[in-house]
């Protein structure tokens, strides 16, 4: 099996069960556990742009979180309301998809980097840093559901049954 169609399982694995988890994302934008948190509505829209990075790590070599110039309009807006998160996650999933499908494994094997102000932070094969981008999501998703039971929203089924969603997948 090639590197591509295995990150492509990854995405059909993960595509279901991130818009699972945004669709459950209550209507409270500003909502935060504790002051230092990210609002829920910004940590939403986070986990639905994270998909389209591997798309975007297909086609650059590198990418500045913090450019020492910012551009006039940043690559990555982040969405404003459910139906525009929903939205954006699933362009997101079929767009890497399809960089994924478009691609090779010596691409992926090729160096990639993440600047933070000019500054190299992380830098590994785009498959390396494309996996990290993957548990990223995972770890904003989880982080996501925990807001929602503070909130006594009904947290759905992420990679096995929860107090709330007995399902399995």
């Amino acid at each position: 099996m090639k590197l591509t169609e295995l990150l492509i399982a990854d995405l059909d694995r993960e595509m279901p069960i991130t818009r699972r988890a945004l669709e459950a994302v209550p209507e409270k934008p500003d909502w935060k556990p504790h002051e230092k948190s990210m609002p829920m509505g910004r940590l939403a829209a986070l986990v639905a742009t994270m998909p389209s990075w591997l798309t975007m790590m297909i086609a650059q070599d590198e990418f500045d979180v913090a450019p020492p110039t910012p551009p006039a309009q940043s690559q990555f807006q982040l969405p404003k309301n459910k139906a525009q998160i929903l939205e954006t996650v699933d362009k997101g999933f079929a767009g890497a998809k399809k960089a994924l499908a478009g691609t090779t494994d010596d691409h992926l094997l090729k160096p990639w980097r993440l600047k933070a102000g000019g500054r190299v932070v992380a830098e590994g094969t785009r498959l390396s840093m494309m996996r990290d981008a993957l548990m990223h999501l995972s770890h904003h998703r989880g982080q996501l559901t925990v807001y929602m039971r503070l909130n006594d929203v009904p947290v759905p089924a992420i990679y096995g049954p929860t107090a709330d969603d007995q399902r399995f997948s």
